[in-house]
């Protein structure tokens, strides 16, 4: 494919240029004026459109249906597969051409997608999370005396030894990431927002498996006790952190960690969260992080922290993935906000260079603009402002067509 007359914008360095851009064997082939390309090679003529790297979510949970998470474990796998693939194929159309998902998405779907099986962003996948007992992942009520299984997206885990065996098998599985549960968190129907969990000893288990795999931890966490024990016990990233302090800031940039602040879907929990399966006593906790969460952004921003950009929505509100964009407007410049959707997520997946730029050599993961985000950064919070999503190179939603 050849892109002619594109203003194409480096994210590195927040300029637009003017250029084409041709795309060979789904990569980025080479940029320049006046490019040419063999008679049977399509192009698009531009006319002056902003074009940009494709946008990577660095925390989704494409298996997340239903708000009501202890409820997937009951639903039938090729059920809950059906509606993953519609909930992937949502995400491509609103500009993400790669997403994270921590927690829930396995091997399968990762592989579906890259066969073709399903339209859907490349899927970096973690496996199930990690829980203690009573934890942010355990989805028995206090009435429920079941062996303890997980609440669809995570798996119990109890000791250095568990928590080293269920590091082991969800590598095995193939997990790009571990993510353990470190604080209490809004849908577990137990915890308190405010624990921490998981013992130093047990996080510090978890980080030697990855370690020894080449792989790297991740942690659910709130509070500045929690975010600072994770990043004490050599954690790579963190998160939400809603209610993290400066000594946190401090931790971050020490460790060279990242931050993955998913300010959306609290308040789309708050705003529609019952309707789509959260249950009330979860509900109730919202306002614990909502209010904290623009703060928490504005003091890792004023610090230096990496900030990945991540939405973590659950059932029907996964259509407001894009307003993360607006959200963090209120604290961050465009280019900072974009950088995060782009180089910073690439970084923190561990494949920089390859996605969240338009380098040569890069994956032809491509977005045509209708406006200017620098300007305007209603032109990505605004998916029907994205005219055109490329994915390696191929045309996968055209609004013009």
């Amino acid at each position: 494919m050849l892109l002619r007359n594109a203003l194409l914008l480096d994210v590195r360095t927040g300029d637009l240029t003017e250029s084409d851009l041709r795309c060979a064997d789904g990569r980025i082939a080479e940029t320049g004026t006046a490019l040419a390309a063999p008679d049977h090679v399509p192009v698009l003529d531009l006319a002056g459109a902003v074009v940009m790297p494709g946008l990577i979510d660095a925390h989704v949970h494409v298996t997340a249906a239903t708000a009501d998470l202890g409820s997937l474990s009951t639903w039938s796998p090729s059920y809950l597969a059906a509606h993953s693939a519609r909930i992937m194929g949502e995400m491509l159309d609103r500009g993400f051409t790669t997403v994270r998902d921590v927690a829930g998405a396995d091997f399968g779907l990762a592989d579906a997608q890259s066969e073709g099986l399903i339209r859907g962003p490349r899927l970096i996948f973690g496996g199930r999370a990690l829980s203690q007992t009573g934890g942010h992942g355990d989805g028995r009520t206090r009435g429920d005396n079941a062996l303890p299984c997980g609440a669809g997206l995570s798996r119990i885990a109890d000791g250095v030894d568990a928590i080293r065996a269920a590091a082991r098998d969800e590598l095995r599985k193939g997990a790009h990431h571990l993510k353990v549960m470190g604080s209490g968190g809004v849908a577990s129907p137990t915890d308190r927002i405010d624990s921490t969990q998981y013992s130093m000893d047990e996080l510090h288990a978890v980080v030697a498996e990855a370690e020894a795999a080449n792989r790297y931890v991740t942690a659910h966490a709130y509070t500045a006790r929690a975010v600072n024990r994770a990043l004490e016990a050599g954690l790579r990233c963190v998160e939400h952190g809603n209610l993290m302090d400066a000594r946190s800031v401090s931790l971050f940039t020490e460790k060279d960690a990242f931050l993955v602040p998913t300010l959306v879907t609290y308040w789309a929990l708050k705003e529609e969260g019952m309707t789509y399966g959260l249950p009330e006593s979860s509900w109730r906790k919202v306002d614990e992080v909502l209010d904290a969460g623009l703060a928490a952004l504005e003091l890792a921003s004023r610090g230096g922290v990496k900030m990945a950009y991540g939405t973590d929505l659950l059932g029907g509100m996964h259509r407001h993935q894009n307003h993360e964009f607006r959200i963090r407007s209120q604290v961050q410049t465009p280019i900072d906000i974009i950088r995060s959707a782009t180089t910073i997520g690439a970084d923190l997946i561990g494949m920089t260079g390859e996605i969240g730029t338009l380098e040569v050599g890069a994956y032809a993961d491509l977005l045509v603009l209708d406006g200017n985000p620098l300007n305007d950064i209603a032109t990505l919070a605004d998916p029907t402002r994205i005219r055109t999503v490329i994915q390696g190179g191929t045309v996968v939603r055209d609004s013009e067509r």
